[in-house]
C-alpha cells in the first residue's frame, strides 16, 4: 500500500509552464477554458472549479500541454482558491508576461455556498492602467461570455 504525500501551496511548480514564442506581432486576445478544474481545499476535500483565462499576449504565448500538466498537477495540492488564484496569477504574469492576463475562478458549491474569484493585470490596484475597462464580470451573475 502506497501513500500519497501531502502536498502543500508552497509546492506548485511554477517550472511546468512552458511559453512558446508568439507567431504574430499582431494584438489578439487568447480565450482558455478548463471546465473541470479541480484540487485540494485546506480541509483535503476536492475542490471543484471553472477556470477561465484570458489573455492578451506580447512576446510569448501559453503552451497549453504544460497548462495542462500544470492543472493536473495542482489536483494534488492542498491550497484555499484565495490563495490558489493568486499563485496561478503570479505564476503566469512571470512566465508569459503578457500584456494583459484575467484570470477567473468559479468554484462549484460547497456547503450550499458558491465563490467567484477574478483577478485582471488591467486593474489599477493589480499595477494595471485601466486602460481596458471592459469589467463586465464585475455586474454580471457569473456569466461568461465564451
Amino acid at each position: 500500500m502506497t501513500t500519497m504525500t501531502k502536498k502543500l501551496y508552497q509546492q506548485i511548480d511554477l517550472t511546468i509552464l512552458k511559453a512558446l514564442p508568439n507567431p504574430s506581432s499582431e494584438k489578439y486576445e487568447m480565450k482558455i477554458k478548463v471546465p473541470e478544474f479541480t484540487f485540494l481545499g485546506v480541509h483535503e476535500q476536492p475542490d471543484f472549479a471553472k477556470l477561465y483565462i484570458t489573455f492578451y499576449p506580447k512576446g510569448k504565448i501559453i503552451e497549453l500541454k504544460s497548462l495542462k500538466q500544470y492543472v493536473y498537477h495542482l489536483r494534488d495540492i492542498i491550497v484555499s482558491y484565495e490563495r490558489l488564484i493568486n499563485i496561478m496569477y503570479d505564476h503566469m504574469m512571470e512566465v508569459y508576461q503578457p500584456d494583459r492576463l484575467r484570470v477567473t475562478l468559479i468554484c462549484n458549491p460547497r456547503g450550499g455556498i458558491s465563490s467567484k474569484l477574478v483577478i485582471d493585470s488591467d486593474w489599477k490596484d493589480r499595477g494595471g492602467e485601466d486602460k481596458y475597462k471592459d469589467y463586465p464580470e464585475r455586474d454580471d451573475e457569473w456569466g461568461i461570455l465564451m
